[in-house]
């Protein structure tokens, strides 16, 4: 008997949707969302616009699926006190926001996302799945007692997050390990222990 859903991933189609998303990737990271048109993905992918709906009903549907890809959520880190979580997180934070592309081009999402009802459900999307590790640490931290009273997991997140994001798009001052440390002591610092 033969087993449709175990059918072998087709090699031609496979390529192709590694250049779509290539191409629309590299659009995002020239311009911004502004810069990705479903022609203009077509023209340089090489593939028709046809395929291209095939696979990605819309326009923001593949930009998703580009988004989805452009960074990596980090391991909810687990030392055991509120301010190992928080170092290990702001420092992998401190360091994709100088280095990696999605950096470039999230300003761009929430841009759009002001104006374009589609593009604010990607941005939703897109910060729910990244905020993921940040929150786990806090909820952590909120059963252990650790968060100011009266303190929800997404304000802890909010005031862990904000001066990251202030520096990058802003101030555009350094995000050094100097900063990563001053950013931690203002987070834990009412703790008696961390």
């Amino acid at each position: 008997m033969n087993d449709s859903t175990h059918a072998p991933v087709d090699k031609r189609v496979q390529r192709s949707k590694e250049a779509i998303l290539a191409v629309t990737y590299k659009l995002l990271s020239e311009g911004g969302i502004g810069g990705v048109s479903i022609d203009e993905v077509s023209r340089r992918s090489g593939v028709s616009k046809t395929t291209i709906y095939r696979h990605w009903p819309s326009r923001s549907a593949l930009l998703l699926d580009a988004c989805s890809k452009i960074g990596t959520r980090p391991e909810i880190p687990d030392t055991g006190s509120l301010k190992g979580d928080v170092t290990a997180l702001a420092t992998y934070l401190a360091h994709q926001l100088k280095s990696a592309r999605w950096a470039a081009v999230l300003p761009s999402i929430i841009d759009a996302a002001e104006r374009d009802p589609e593009v604010a459900q990607l941005h939703a999307q897109l910060h729910a799945g990244l905020m993921i590790p940040y929150l786990a640490i806090a909820e952590r931290a909120k059963k252990r007692g650790e968060l100011i009273p009266g303190q929800t997991p997404s304000e802890f997140v909010a005031s862990m997050v904000s001066p990251f994001f202030y520096r990058r798009w802003f101030s555009r001052e350094q995000l050094d390990e100097v900063f990563v440390k001053s950013v931690v002591r203002g987070l834990v610092g009412h703790l008696k222990r961390t």
